[in-house]
């Protein structure tokens, strides 16, 4: 498969190291013949070769100098939208900068694009899906193409699979967890003890919370996710915007640590479910006892509950996730597409 690589932050990176690591993760790459002919960044520049890229070269040009030179003779002066428009590639790879403020773009267009001359797309940026999924997936269905988006939620734990290939025929009533890992991160922090300015420096001192914290923690990043969950599982048409949010500016910090004394916690839950014919969706504090499933998950962990018309409530659990799982979701994508999968 020919792919186009839009973005080459630290998720495409480590995809890159992924797919030109250690022999031993050869058995990740049976069966899939990837040739990368283009790779685009709006702040590193861009390459491109009909022949394929040498993505060693490419990684180690970006821990060098942080940026393609144009000595190298790859570059080329293709902007994004040019090289998703111009080049011949059969998967596009939308790894892009998250932008709720301008409902997902320019990676919708990108993606748009994409699908409309016929080519596959997988993307771990969850602004398009979570305003436009609809529109994206009848364009993919229309053109003969794939859209897949594992790493959008939970960071490439396997829901959007589970849901396709195990759940066929349920009707999915409801979903709800913490699916935001810094803001779960900051809220463990300061149960222990810890301010909240030093529990975000900590978070991004850990490299996972960005310089502007607010997406995270006014609940932004956890209502795209719930938008995405919500649209994809449950047929919605609700985007970031129209979810009920209740970020850390509504808590009493002084009441987290003191819930822990009464055997309880206090958790960020996303949560969407069907009333009446209609799926509404929310974001904010709750409080758990202990021994419930949502009270258990610290630090970095995110925690998922499906709920169905034929099966009992299914937990999907994930312990201290990072860029890698991140880089396996859109791995395991490109793999489902090398499979020829349903």
């Amino acid at each position: 498969m020919k792919v186009l690589c839009i973005g080459f932050g630290n998720v495409a990176r480590s995809l890159a190291r992924l797919l030109i690591g250690e022999p031993s993760q050869s058995r990740l790459l049976s069966g899939l013949d990837l040739q990368f002919v283009g790779v685009t960044s709006a702040s590193r520049g861009c390459l491109e070769n009909k022949q394929g890229l040498n993505l060693s070269h490419a990684l180690q040009e970006i821990e060098e100098s942080g940026r393609f030179e144009q000595k190298n003779p790859d570059f080329s002066e293709l902007n994004s939208l040019a090289a998703v428009q111009q080049l011949d590639y059969d998967v596009l790879i939308e790894l892009s900068t998250l932008n709720l403020r301008d409902k997902g773009e320019p990676a919708l267009t990108y993606l748009r694009t994409a699908l409309e001359r016929g080519k596959h797309c997988v993307t771990a940026n969850k602004g398009p899906i979570a305003f436009a999924y609809q529109e994206l997936a009848s364009l993919a269905a229309k053109n003969d193409s794939r859209l897949l988006f594992e790493s959008t939620v939970m960071d490439g734990a396997p829901v959007f699979n589970l849901a396709r290939t195990a759940l066929k025929g349920c009707q999915i009533c409801a979903v709800e967890g913490i699916l935001n890992s810094t803001g779960n991160y900051v809220l463990t922090q300061i149960e222990q003890g810890t301010s909240l300015d030093e529990a975000i420096l900590k978070a991004q001192e850990g490299g996972f919370a960005e310089a502007d914290p607010s997406y995270d923690l006014e609940g932004w990043d956890a209502a795209a996710k719930i938008s995405i969950l919500a649209r994809v599982l449950m047929d919605a048409e609700i985007t970031p915007t129209e979810v009920s949010r209740r970020g850390f500016s509504t808590l009493n910090l002084d009441e987290i640590g003191q819930a822990v004394s009464t055997g309880t916690r206090v958790k960020m839950v996303a949560g969407a479910r069907k009333r009446s014919g209609k799926v509404l969706a929310e974001v904010g504090p709750r409080r758990f006892p202990r021994n419930h499933p949502f009270a258990t998950v610290d630090g970095t962990g995110c925690i998922l509950r499906i709920e169905t018309d034929l099966m009992c409530p299914l937990t999907i659990r994930q312990e201290s996730p990072s860029v890698w799982d991140s880089a396996y979701g859109v791995l395991n994508d490109l793999m489902e597409l090398g499979d020829g999968g349903d």
